[in-house]
């Protein structure tokens, strides 16, 4: 393993992210990459970066105590992990819209299929509506959002039910 400059794998791994937690502008903004280390198995096609990592990017950040992102063989993104006592994913879907904020002890970033997966304290927040569970799988392209058991993952809190919070529309005035 050796160290190298982060930009070139995550300025693919940010420009595929989601359109639909993302601002448009978001693409066209520098990358920041803070970690204490970054290490590339290039044979492996495999990238860690430690310490306090914080990625941001536009209204797009993401945080953990450990970040890895492995890539197929002709360089694409298939998958990021961040890991903390939480991981943290924010980031501004459209001007009008708030803030999505999510995080879990683990989250994975599936690129090919835009499919973002929070495991072990799970939840997503937006606008005051929340939704909690030890596991939730939310397809970007598709909005859809699954939420259950972690099954076959040790969890640190187990949650035997979700857990979401629904905040009523605004009423027009009469």
């Amino acid at each position: 393993m050796k160290s190298v400059n982060p930009l070139p794998l995550l300025l693919g791994l940010l420009l595929s992210a989601p359109a639909a937690w993302a601002l448009p502008s978001d693409r066209d903004q520098p990358i920041r990459v803070q970690a204490d280390s970054a290490e590339l198995d290039e044979k492996q096609g495999v990238a860690v970066y430690r310490g306090g990592v914080v990625i941001t990017q536009g209204t797009l950040k993401i945080t953990g105590d450990t970040v890895t992102i492995t890539q197929d063989s002709k360089g694409d993104i298939e998958v990021f992990t961040a890991v903390g006592k939480l991981a943290h994913y924010e980031q501004q879907p459209a001007i009008d819209k708030p803030l999505v904020q999510a995080s879990g002890v683990t989250i994975q970033y599936f690129a090919a299929n835009e499919r973002i997966v929070l495991i072990d304290q799970a939840r997503i927040v937006q606008g005051g509506n929340t939704f909690e569970g030890e596991k939730i799988v939310y397809d970007t392209r598709r909005q859809i959002v699954n939420a259950g058991r972690a099954s076959g993952t040790d969890v640190s809190s187990p949650r035997p039910r979700i857990d979401m919070v629904i905040q009523p529309r605004p009423r027009a005035q009469e």
